[in-house]
């Protein structure tokens, strides 16, 4: 069902462009049918009731168990209030090993025969920042002579391009500062893949293939449940884990400590001593993106 309307919606926004598409779609935010066409019609998340969620989330439940043989948890965890959250990448001792990418992948229950990952590790020549010359495929042993390491993810923007792009409103910036999709809103028009400038957004260009074994099953509906075919995908700074004050899953698999993650509202947290006693910057600054990702070397 999430397909054929997805498709439907995909052939009308071609025909009608950005702005025509999503007036065409405003009369389905408020038509609620009592059939099965529930799931194909699905409200937008934001304008669904608690009671209304539950019942999503229970049918998104039984779905995986009967798609993957595993039972699984969807839990809907919200922002706490006084918290945004701020990455930091300690990229002098950033070795190349690309183990958060790994736990990305595992963590976010990506479709395993692409062995995708929110997360791109380049290797970087020393003296030059210039991400267009960074290899991903890079081989051999690491840390290798004369390069450095850039891990590049969603830099969870205060100005995200990506939002701004959507036509019918599937993503969006909460109050942590964690721009999130709608899942079962999004057309899959790549519109917000196109806009973002560090390559942070991914396709699902089939469904994902999953062992029951590999699943985790500790999953949220605007995180890593399994998302279907046909979307668009983003890290959310594990909001599944943050959200409920655990660090994220690329953080704890870094073997070097690398990386550093908090609340910047915080005075007292990591991330706050990070940004006001290092040399800080974010990527691509002069786009105005305002990124809440950041770099620092050591001196």
């Amino acid at each position: 069902m999430d397909a054929s309307r997805r498709t439907a919606l995909k052939a009308l926004g071609a025909s009608l462009g950005v702005a025509g598409l999503a007036r065409a779609l405003q009369p389905l935010v408020d038509w609620t049918p009592a059939t099965s066409m529930d799931e194909l019609l699905q409200k937008h998340y934001k304008a669904l009731t608690k009671e209304e969620l539950a019942v999503i989330l229970r049918r998104l439940e039984d779905e995986a168990r009967d798609t993957y043989g595993v039972d699984v948890t969807i839990e809907d965890v919200r922002p706490t209030p006084g918290v945004e959250f701020g990455y930091a990448l300690n990229l002098s001792i950033c070795i190349g090993c690309r183990k958060c990418a790994e736990a990305c992948h595992n963590e976010n229950n990506h479709d395993r025969s692409t062995n995708n990952s929110y997360i791109r590790v380049l290797e970087m020549e020393k003296g030059s920042l210039d991400m267009g010359k960074g290899s991903v495929d890079y081989d051999g042993p690491v840390p290798a002579p004369g390069k450095f390491y850039m891990p590049v993810q969603c830099q969870q923007c205060r100005n995200p391009p990506c939002v701004s792009v959507c036509p019918v409103e599937a993503t969006w910036q909460e109050s942590d500062g964690v721009t999130v999709v709608d899942y079962n809103w999004c057309i899959g028009c790549r519109y917000c893949e196109a806009a973002c400038p560090y390559h942070a957004r991914r396709f699902n260009w089939k469904k994902p293939e999953l062992g029951a074994s590999e699943i985790n099953p500790n999953q949220s509906y605007l995180s890593n449940r399994v998302r279907p075919q046909g979307v668009m995908e983003k890290c959310t700074f594990c909001l599944h884990r943050t959200r409920k004050g655990q660090l994220p899953a690329c953080l704890e698999a870094c073997p070097t400590g690398a990386r550093v993650f908090g609340n910047l509202l915080d005075p007292s947290s990591e991330i706050r001593w990070v940004l006001e006693n290092k040399r800080v910057f974010v990527l691509k600054e002069d786009l105005g993106t305002q990124p809440r990702f950041y770099y620092f070397f050591d001196e």
